[in-house]
């Protein structure tokens, strides 16, 4: 059994996951969630020595649950699939949640303007205050790199299958009295196509995703 599981969301990411996959640290088993690839990305994935789980349900949640759903290593990580996140340096995260965290993030340091682009650092500063008033929970970025451990995560039963699963997850680890971290990490421009931060539209979605939770968690 790997000491960690990651699980990589992948939509249609074949020209980044040989990158990525390469980066995985030694005794981290790659666990990537195609999510309606059309591009060849889980035949690559699974060439390459990685577990491929297939979610036919569309949305980062669902990709992540699903992922989560098939972990069965004591911590499990969370990382896109694009290459704008170094898995190599998971471990530091995980150094961090053995030191007394419950979830670990990784907080994005963008080695170039265009890795993160101003409207979608704008919306998740945005959220990042919201989160501070709502929860009591500080944080400078809800990004997309992550570590907890695997059974504490599901006892979390996170409910939403689309952008809003980031968020849910600090608001209900927060509710839970979970210990929440931040590390930085660097963050370089994706390879290929965002399907989310890269486009005001996308952003736009995942704000309104992000909203959605934050009502719900309130009531």
């Amino acid at each position: 059994m790997a000491d960690v599981d990651l699980v990589l969301p992948c939509l249609n990411e074949a020209a980044a996951l040989p990158w990525v996959l390469d980066r995985v640290p030694a005794n981290y088993r790659a666990i990537v969630v195609d999510n309606g690839s059309t591009d060849g990305s889980a035949g690559l994935a699974r060439d390459a020595g990685a577990t491929v789980v297939v979610e036919h349900r569309r949305g980062f949640g669902a990709a992540v649950a699903a992922g989560v759903a098939a972990a069965d290593a004591p911590v499990v990580a969370i990382c896109d699939a694009d290459a704008s996140l170094d898995p190599a340096v998971l471990p530091q995260l995980v150094g961090l949640l053995e030191g007394g965290a419950d979830l670990v993030l990784g907080r994005r340091v963008p080695t170039e303007r265009s890795a993160w682009p101003l409207h979608a650092r704008a919306a998740n500063a945005v959220l990042s205050r919201r989160i501070g008033r709502l929860a009591g929970v500080h944080l400078a970025d809800i990004g997309p790199m992550r570590v907890a451990r695997t059974d504490a995560l599901r006892e979390l039963h996170l409910a939403d299958r689309r952008s809003g699963y980031p968020l849910e997850m600090v608001l209900r680890a927060a509710a839970a009295g979970w210990r929440i971290v931040e590390t930085d990490v660097t963050y370089s421009p994706r390879i290929g196509r965002s399907k989310v931060t890269g486009t005001v539209r996308g952003t736009l979605t995942a704000v309104h995703d992000m909203n959605r939770v934050l009502r719900e968690v309130r009531t």
